[in-house]
């Protein structure tokens, strides 16, 4: 059974040490260290978590993250590329569910913060396993956008999300309607057909964590 989570995860790995901690990514305001960082936190320091989540607690989990920011980059990089087994979103039981969509997503921010950056080829089976993510996301994130939003990866599926009203189309690999919903509108690879306020609004809205 194909391991996603790993290959993204020791790509993403790799992708640091070429590029360097202060390689740019997507995510406005960080690096390729504040990247790594977050990464280590999130795997490795469970009580700050709930900051991700609910913005009181941010702070905390921001503290946390530049803690760890100022190790070596280098050990940065051995923790992301060698998860803790103990690690509730780690461990060989949860790795493949939670850290797919995670390390590709982190994977394509520091990708796509590149000079000439193309989308990479992606196998059938890694597509397929981000196209299940598509509808629980676009569900909860786009359930109130004020249109009918058909969501379509052609040869893997399509939904109907939204509040009702005029009709938008999205369209898409699955694992650019990912990078879509999870707020990575800018560098997102989709075709949006609809009217241009709905199509506009759709491209800026505060999607993802």
């Amino acid at each position: 059974m194909p391991r996603y989570a790993q290959t993204e995860r020791q790509a993403l790995a790799d992708l640091f040490l070429a590029l360097g901690p202060d390689a740019p990514t997507v995510n406005e305001g960080w690096n390729a260290r504040d990247l790594a960082a977050h990464l280590v936190v999130r795997e490795r320091r469970p009580d700050s978590a709930p900051g991700i989540m609910f913005r009181p607690l941010a702070g905390y989990t921001e503290r946390v993250r530049r803690r760890a920011a100022a190790q070596p980059f280098d050990e940065l990089v051995r923790q992301v590329r060698r998860a803790p087994w103990w690690s509730p979103l780690s461990n060989p039981l949860t790795d493949e569910l939670v850290n797919t969509v995670e390390y590709f997503v982190h994977h394509e921010d520091l990708r796509r913060a590149q000079p000439d950056w193309q989308p990479r080829d992606l196998p059938a089976g890694l597509q397929a396993a981000l196209w299940k993510r598509v509808p629980p996301m676009a569900r909860v994130s786009l359930r109130r956008f004020p249109a009918r939003l058909l969501i379509q990866g052609p040869g893997y599926g399509e939904i109907t999300v939204g509040a009702g009203g005029e009709p938008v189309r999205m369209v898409g690999a699955p694992a650019e309607l990912v990078l879509f919903l999870f707020g990575r509108q800018r560098v997102a690879r989709v075709q949006l057909d609809g009217p241009a306020q709905l199509t506009g609004q759709l491209r800026t809205a505060r999607l993802g964590l």
